[in-house]
């Protein structure tokens, strides 16, 4: 069983009301194999919402209050991004999930790399708030990019 970011499977739960299918993923999702999540959505965030970034560092950072998650119009968004990413962790630990695959460059769910916080594109090394809760309690993480190592 994987816990997967919703929007990877076709529900419009990224910040323009959009998603992105990933074929095989969208499989696993139809043969019972996954757990759809939208962090931002369980942490009280509406969609579609404001796009939103980190400044300050990463999700490590965050998690440790040395960084902000911060909307394209300022507002400041880290209670519900930590809320979001403590709420994934429980859903994981309740269904005994070992392995997550997320949405690249999200805030929330980016692996190894997120954007910089500038709101343009550029991406940085780094962990969204989700996928390093999720990492600091021993689940493995992976993006859809790099899924193909797990599936």
């Amino acid at each position: 069983m994987y816990l997967v970011s919703a929007c990877l499977i076709g529900i419009n739960t990224r910040y323009d009301g959009g998603c992105f299918c990933h074929e095989a993923l969208r499989k696993l999702a139809l043969e019972g194999k996954v757990i759809p999540v939208c962090p931002e959505q369980l942490g009280g965030c509406p969609t579609p919402r404001d796009p939103c970034e980190i400044s300050g560092g990463s999700g490590s950072d965050v998690l440790d209050g040395r960084g902000i998650v911060v909307s394209k119009s300022g507002a400041d968004m880290t209670a519900e991004y930590i809320k979001g990413a403590e709420e994934t962790l429980k859903l994981a630990k309740a269904c005994g999930v070992k392995k997550a695959i997320l949405k690249a460059k999200s805030p929330s769910c980016g692996s190894g790399l997120i954007y910089d916080g500038t709101f343009s594109r550029r991406a940085m090394p780094g962990n969204g708030v989700t996928a390093e809760l999720l990492i600091r309690n021993g689940i493995e993480v992976y993006s859809e990019e790099t899924a193909g190592d797990v599936l």
